[in-house]
């Protein structure tokens, strides 16, 4: 009899507490007009943060499944390339991994891929979008919800240093615009939202160089395709100058978030983001999905990557 009267006294706490939404503890739902609770965000970790693309550092990704869940983390952002064979990556293995993340705790929260539909001949342009709905199928059979999806770029910069060099930005293809990289961008997107529709994966467009190096462009390329299969993953790291206004911008779009941290110094630059104010923005525009550490340092994984958590933890508590 305690116990039932101990959850009644908690209901009807909590009951009260929802009609006090002038007091800030409550938020309206994004979907209704009833107060949602407040709770802190769900903290991933990129499997992209153990091993940096660093020589003799790529880790299995079981093993990256391990350490998270040692860590305390609450999910994993599988990098694709971080597979073995990523192109035709065997169905029996995707299962394992599944099943070794459910095991150990965690969900498998997003799949990082990378694509490029910046290009002239409309052949290459097919070769990716199929290549893209082939990772919306792996993404599908790992459960994962979400696919970081890339605009690709010019490549007129070979060196992706030279690209860090020149902040991320490079030169049209001779002989082409800006208007026509655009067009092969929305087209292409559109032709992979049937599958990802199927298969109930979003494509998350992250603002990762290109044509998305800048909220304008892409917001441009999400509001022209206006799909509620197309949203925005934000990438905190990938706005190098005035960063906030900026991810202030793609916050109403957001549905999942990657969180650069650069302990140790950054391998091609470094960053002081501010991760209260960040949280304060994300808060303001009601965002409720994973923050997903993406560890770019040099530092050892092993240090550097709970300092991450502990820092994402405290602020999008």
């Amino acid at each position: 009899m305690a116990q039932i009267d101990r959850r009644a006294f908690i209901g009807g706490s909590v009951a009260a507490l929802a009609g006090v939404g002038a007091t800030g503890c409550t938020t309206l739902s994004a979907s209704s007009s009833e107060p949602r609770t407040p709770r802190g965000n769900r903290i991933a970790v990129a499997t992209y943060s153990f091993w940096r693309f660093k020589e003799g550092l790529k880790m299995p990704i079981e093993k990256c499944i391990d350490e998270a869940a040692r860590m305390g983390f609450d999910a994993v952002d599988i990098l694709l390339r971080q597979i073995d064979g990523e192109e035709n990556v065997d169905n029996a293995y995707l299962q394992k991994l599944k099943r070794h993340a459910l095991i150990n705790g965690l969900d498998l929260c997003s799949l990082s891929t990378h694509q490029g539909f910046v290009l002239p001949d409309e052949a290459k342009r097919q070769e990716n979008i199929d290549k893209t709905i082939k990772q919306i199928k792996v993404a599908y059979r790992l459960g994962v919800p979400i696919v970081r999806l890339n605009t690709g770029r010019w490549g007129t910069t070979r060196s992706f240093d030279d690209l860090m060099a020149n902040r991320g930005i490079e030169p049209v293809l001779p002989g082409y615009t800006e208007e026509d990289g655009f067009k092969w961008v929305i087209d292409s997107i559109e032709k992979c939202l049937p599958k990802a529709e199927e298969c109930g994966v979003i494509l998350g467009l992250e603002n990762h160089w290109g044509l998305a190096r800048t909220p304008e462009g892409l917001l441009r390329i999400v509001n022209a395709i206006n799909s509620p299969w197309l949203r925005v993953l934000l990438d905190t790291g990938n706005f190098l100058e005035d960063p906030y206004g900026k991810l202030e911008m793609c916050a109403p779009q957001t549905v999942f978030m990657q969180a650069k941290t650069y302990y140790g110094g950054g391998l091609w630059y470094t960053l002081d983001l501010d991760y209260d104010r960040i949280a304060r923005i994300m808060k303001k525009h009601n965002y409720q999905g994973y923050v997903s550490l993406e560890f770019e340092g040099n530092e050892d994984w092993r240090t550097a990557v709970p300092k991450g958590l502990a820092l994402l933890r405290r602020a999008f508590a």
